[in-house]
């Protein structure tokens, strides 16, 4: 019987574990921390987490649908989740197949599968697996611009920011929005000095609650098309928003769902309030003064960097993972087309696809390695669609910004519906296509 190695305990490594272990596949997890949840856990040391971060998803359209989360907020704080991931690998017996606080370090190809090398309390280890999934997160390794110029006040990245302490008293410059971004001026509005937010393009600002719901629970049944929805939602934002031009930031230059939208209305207010102000791009550095693209100027003591984060699968070449640009090229996200043992997940960002969709990655992901244990030749046809038939197309409609944060960037709908006629071809091949 093949074993496989999972690397990473967050949401994507528990879904894998739960998704293997549930067919009766072997499997050992590798977990950096101490614990399970990823960067849910802020006592994690590579979690981005800050104390004042909740989903921007709503519960219902977020949680494990064979787990539902005991709590009835709408929009859970981290410490919930954490508990939440907790609960669910002690629900499912999944941290017993974790090694935790057990970095790996390489993965190497060898004898059909891959060595795997980790560093952990029982210092540094090799093994081998016929496979390896790597769902060590997509927001662990910041994205650090480089700027002309030296700012002599203190730099960092948001990933490093924790607590509303850290901006007590102080001139407070955010460069990039995004919704953690966002999330931070709101808390500076209320401990800095002052607040400006640096920004080069405009964005779409979506409610959490639209006529008194969740604004993510509305339209769940049949999509509607991309051109008929961006029409609708533009208008019914537009009725509950106002236009964020009037506040000063730009007017977007794409459609709104062609990047993801910023979910929170509370900056606008405190634009609205005089409690921050937005900027135009940076232009340099200058000791302790910034100097913007539009030639105006001022000081800060502090620059923090909402600039996002980039992929990072460290411990692998990048040619076993297929690179092309930003991200791996891989079938659904998931499959290298060479089909060297390696199976990413967790490497989806859309809005709405919650947990859930993740899941959905790996239980495809198990009724393929199922197929190669036990129906062989249904898992050559699979990897014969795979290397010679066109792949979905799964933007559903979208036109995504050519940004390399949007590379691998999908349509919750389109990217679900592909896996599922995946899954149903694997397991019933006669009933593929149809």
């Amino acid at each position: 019987m093949n074993r496989y190695a999972v690397i990473g305990a967050g949401p994507s490594g528990l879904a894998a574990a739960r998704a293997l272990t549930r067919r009766g596949i072997g499997i050992d997890g590798y977990e950096a921390s101490a614990g399970v949840g990823g960067l849910w856990d802020i006592d994690n040391p590579r979690s981005t987490m800050y104390e004042s971060a909740h989903l921007i998803s709503s519960r219902t359209t977020t949680e494990f649908t064979e787990f539902p989360l005991r709590s009835t907020v709408d929009y859970p704080g981290h410490r919930v989740l954490r508990q939440y991931f907790r609960d669910y690998a002690d629900h499912f017996g999944l941290a017993d197949h974790f090694r935790f606080e057990t970095r790996v370090t390489r993965l190497e190809p060898q004898g059909g599968g891959w060595d795997l090398t980790s560093d952990g309390p029982e210092g540094e280890q090799t093994r081998w697996y016929a496979g390896v999934v790597l769902a060590n997160g997509t927001l662990a390794e910041p994205n650090i611009p480089v700027f002309a110029g030296t700012f002599t006040g203190d730099l960092m990245h948001t990933s490093a920011y924790r607590s509303p302490d850290q901006l007590a008293g102080r001139r407070v410059l955010l460069i990039g929005a995004g919704n953690s971004g966002c999330d931070i001026a709101v808390d500076a509005v209320h401990h800095a000095a002052s607040v400006d937010m640096s920004v080069r393009r405009g964005y779409y600002f979506v409610p959490r609650y639209l006529f008194g719901r969740p604004s993510d629970t509305l339209n769940q049944g049949r999509p509607l098309p991309a051109r008929i929805k961006q029409a609708v939602d533009s208008r019914v934002l537009r009725a509950f928003t106002g236009d964020p031009v009037r506040f000063g930031f730009p007017k977007p230059d794409y459609r709104i769902y062609e990047s993801h939208p910023i979910v929170n209305t509370m900056i606008l207010n405190h634009l609205g309030q005089g409690d921050l102000r937005i900027r135009p791009d940076v232009d340099r550095f200058d000791g302790s003064t910034v100097r913007f693209r539009d030639g105006t100027a001022d000081e800060y003591d502090l620059v923090l960097l909402a600039t996002g984060y980039t992929l990072d699968y460290p411990f692998v070449d990048r040619a076993h993972l297929h690179w092309r640009g930003a991200a791996p090229r891989l079938f659904l996200n998931i499959f290298p087309a060479s089909f060297n043992g390696l199976y990413v997940m967790g490497m989806i960002e859309a809005s709405g696809i919650g947990w859930q969709g993740r899941y959905e990655q790996a239980d495809l992901l198990a009724t393929y390695l199922d197929a190669v244990e036990h129906a062989p030749a249904t898992a050559e046809r699979f990897r014969d669609r795979v290397t010679s038939e066109p792949w979905p197309d799964l933007t559903g409609g979208y036109r995504y910004l050519g940004l390399d944060r949007m590379a691998y960037y999908v349509n919750k709908d389109a990217y679900r519906g592909a896996v599922r006629r995946e899954k149903h071809g694997l397991e019933d091949p006669t009933g593929l296509r149809s």
